[in-house]
Formats: structure tokens, sequence, C-alpha cells
């Protein structure tokens, strides 16, 4: 069984992680999507910790993180990742979120620029209202017995159909996250992108920024990551044939426009 290290945040929340890569190497940090843990990125760690000491997390309320109960804010889950940067004593480091991790991202390289060298926002958006259609997936997800129905749902905004429709280990591995996920984690993490809107302050990011989006996305739209592309000062688009989990359909462009990006120096 995979032995995780974990640290405490300021207000009691156990934070699990893992390193990969020579602890000489500069850092990377991962974050996760809605639903997932930080195995989401499993595929991608040969390549990246060939180049970067790589740090990924359980989002609070995923995977073995803890998951209190309530809505969680994104004010809380950016200073997660600050305390966790404190905590490891990294000062700065490149940051690759995706979905609620590019939400995430977003909020660091607002509020917290000086922890980021660059900054990569992958299938991801400024905005997911209005607020009421939140409230009721909040509701159902408390009230389901158990997360079968809601693992179907975010498959299908996941994943192309053809992919879906063959299984295989990749679907099998996701779905396992989604059984496993904390209601409550789930619900709280619900609530913070409910109630986030950064429409007009991705403005006020100043770090090196690249916005991965996926042409056929029906959760976060080609056109939300265009709006940060184009909010954002200096941001740098691409666009891959691929639904939502870009990293998994298109693992190869993914790499490529990934580490092409994180290679260049700073602006």
């Amino acid at each position: 069984m995979e032995t995780l290290s974990s640290f405490t945040t300021g207000d009691g929340v156990r934070i699990a992680y893992r390193y990969d890569g020579d602890a000489a190497l500069p850092t990377l940090i991962l974050s996760n999507s809605i639903g997932t843990t930080l195995h989401m990125w499993d595929a991608q760690i040969p390549a990246l910790s060939r180049t970067y000491r790589v740090l990924r997390y359980d989002t609070r309320g995923h995977g073995a993180s803890g998951a209190p109960q309530g809505a969680y804010s994104l004010d809380r889950l950016g200073r997660d990742v600050v305390e966790l940067m404190d905590a490891l004593s990294i000062g700065r480091a490149h940051f690759l979120g995706l979905s609620l991790g590019g939400i995430i991202g977003q909020w660091l390289g607002v509020h917290a620029p000086d922890r980021i060298d660059r900054l990569v926002l992958a299938n991801t958006s400024g905005y997911l209202g209005p607020a009421p259609q939140w409230d009721e997936r909040i509701a159902a997800t408390l009230q389901a017995p158990d997360m079968t129905d809601t693992a179907a749902t975010f498959l299908g905004n996941w994943f192309p159909a053809a992919m879906l429709q063959a299984g295989g280990p990749v679907i099998d591995t996701f779905r396992a996250m989604l059984l496993t996920t904390d209601r409550h984690g789930l619900a709280g993490a619900f609530a913070a992108v409910r109630d986030m809107d950064l429409r007009r302050t991705a403005a006020l990011i100043d770090r090196p920024t690249l916005v991965i989006a996926g042409r056929d996305d029906t959760v976060t739209a080609a056109s939300h990551g265009e709006r940060i592309a184009a909010t954002v000062p200096g941001a740098k688009l691409v666009v891959l044939p691929a639904v939502h989990l870009s990293n998994v359909e298109r693992p190869a462009e993914f790499l490529d426009a990934v580490l092409t990006f994180l290679a260049q120096r700073d602006r």
C-alpha cells in the first residue's frame, strides 16, 4: 500500500502529498481536479520528474486528505497550497492545476504571486455559475445512497464517449477514484466552485501563464480557457482536441505543451 506524507493545515485538516524526482531540481506542484486524487497525474510523472521535483497533493476533501463537513472556500483551498509550501520550505515553485486545480492556480496567481514561478491552468474556468445549480448538486451528493450515479456523471463529462465505452484500466482507475471520494469532501469543493468568480481578478496575475483548453470540453468549455488567456496579461493559449481530462486523453500533446512552456525563461 502506498505511503503518503502529510501535514496539518492551520485549521486542523490533514493534507496528503508525495514527492517524485531529485531534490535538487526545481519544484513543480500539481493540483488535481475535483473528484480525483493526486494519482490523476500518474502517467505524467515519469516525464515531469526528469526535469522537476514534482510535488503532488490531494486537495482537501479528496483522496487521503481530510474531508471536513461544510462548504470550502477558494481562499482556504489556496491557502492549503501556501501552507504546504511553507511546511516543506518551498519559497517558489511552478504550478500546474487542472479544473479545480486550475481554479486554485488562478487564486495563487492573484493572491500569492511571490510563491509562483510559472503557472499552467488546464481545463479550467474563472466562473462556473449560477449558484442554484451547485446548490442542487451539493444536495444531491449528500442525499445519494452512494457515489455510483455521481461517478457515472463525472466520467461522462470527463472522457469522449468512445473512450468511455471501450473501458479499460484508465477508466477503471478514475471510476474507482470517484467511488471512493468522500461525499462531504465533494460537496465542500462544489461550494468553493459555486462561490468563486475570477473573471475580473485574473487580470491581476502577473506570472508567466499557459492556459490549456479542451476543444470538446463540456465542463470548462474552451471559451472559458480563451477568456482566461485573454484576461491574464501575456498568457499563452493551447487548445487540445480533448474533453475535460486533457492530460489523460492527449498525454503526449499535453506534456509537450507543459514542458515547452516551463522550460522558457521568465519574461
